[in-house]
């Protein structure tokens, strides 16, 4: 076997799925593969392979990358690839292709987004049959890839997905802290309350608005300022008209004062450091990476009880409140806020908890122990 794996995504947008295989090619090469990447000319998924360290081959739509298939199996040839590892539903139709041109590739695919609705009909039958393995990223989306997939058990297996840990350890120190919360408008004597992720519908920024406008009534004498964290331009993977709803909503409860849009920022795992409770109110997370990347900075953490979040925070590590109840997230983050000592006991718990399941080095060992046949070691 060549230990080269193609990851393709050809997608425009920027989310955790359009992420995920630049976060993995360091740690890939670390363990011995070669990763290639095929993605749109001129996208931020073509930008973060190139950073990550490879050279991207680049089509112009799916469409073209379907009419240019012969020169994407001649590139396959070229670098001797035989693993294909797609991401989006729609890049399936590619790889399916390819897997069909060429029967000698393995097909893997993750479901980052978790199906809704079945995919059995003849085109999904014939796609998904070409699948080697279908990847759930957690058990949440597991049994709704069994119900939908025409594919036996046998073929979807969940992995976690796995971050960089060495990322989220503290850096900065107390002047560059202080620094940067005065940065995010959060005063010395304030608790920071922390969302982020990007600003589209369904990530629960409206409960979490109405939460902190109720946080005076569960909390008089609390003092706290609210950080969205998130792009909030197309571009930077948001909905500009949610962006536009969410700011007239602040203003609605009159929490300009107490709530900063601090837009997209590379330095997420610096920005972990200045909050003191880190909110996930998603309503239907497929895994939420948001929970496992504040769980590695050993935060206090609010998340909802939907989805696949409650099987990430167990009990122990954070809290969970009704992704539709303003006052459960009102007395959630009242209760973290007004305990020191509460936050601290959490937060090293959901540490350990990243340490011991959600690891990148863990999550690629897995991956190419399915690339290349094997079982995965326990």
């Amino acid at each position: 076997m060549s230990h080269k794996v193609m990851h393709i995504c050809l997608s425009n947008g920027w989310g955790g799925l359009e992420m995920y295989p630049a976060r993995i090619i360091p740690e890939l090469q670390r363990q011995g593969w070669e990763p290639h990447g095929l993605a749109l000319a001129g996208s931020r998924v073509a930008d973060s392979m190139a950073a990550a360290g490879i050279a991207p081959l680049t089509v112009a739509s799916q469409g073209r990358a379907l009419l240019q298939a012969g020169r994407v199996l001649a590139y396959l040839k070229r670098h001797a690839i035989d693993v294909l590892h797609c991401h989006k539903s729609s890049d399936l139709r590619l790889g399916a292709l390819l897997a069909t041109l060429r029967p000698g590739l393995k097909l893997f695919f993750t479901d980052h987004m978790g199906v809704t609705r079945p995919k059995k009909d003849p085109y999904h039958r014939w796609a998904y049959g070409r699948v080697t393995r279908l990847f759930a990223i957690s058990e949440a989306t597991r049994q709704r890839n069994l119900a939908a997939f025409p594919l036996p058990p046998e073929r979807i297996r969940r992995l976690y997905l796995g971050i960089d840990l060495a990322l989220y350890a503290p850096q900065l120190d107390a002047a560059a802290r202080e620094a940067l919360r005065r940065e995010m408008g959060i005063a010395p004597d304030q608790i920071a309350i922390g969302l982020p992720g990007r600003l589209t519908d369904g990530k629960g920024h409206g409960v979490w608005l109405e939460g902190l406008a109720r946080l005076h009534e569960r909390a008089p004498g609390l003092a706290w300022h609210g950080v969205l964290i998130g792009g909030i331009t197309a571009r930077e993977g948001s909905d500009e008209s949610y962006v536009s709803h969410l700011r007239s909503r602040v203003s609605e409860l009159k929490l300009e004062e107490r709530v900063t849009f601090a837009g997209f920022r590379p330095d997420l795992p610096r920005l972990f450091e200045v909050l003191d409770i880190v909110c996930v109110p998603s309503r239907n997370e497929a895994f939420g990476l948001t929970v496992v990347e504040a769980m590695a900075a050993g935060k206090a953490i609010v998340g909802a009880d939907s989805g696949a979040i409650p099987e990430l925070l167990e009990a122990g590590c954070g809290r969970l409140a009704a992704p539709q109840d303003p006052l459960a997230w009102a007395a959630a983050m009242a209760e973290l806020g007004q305990d020191a000592a509460l936050r601290s006991r959490l937060g090293l718990a959901a540490r350990a908890r990243a340490e011991r399941h959600f690891d990148v080095t863990a999550h690629v060992r897995a991956l190419i122990c399915e690339y290349a046949g094997k079982e995965p070691k326990p």
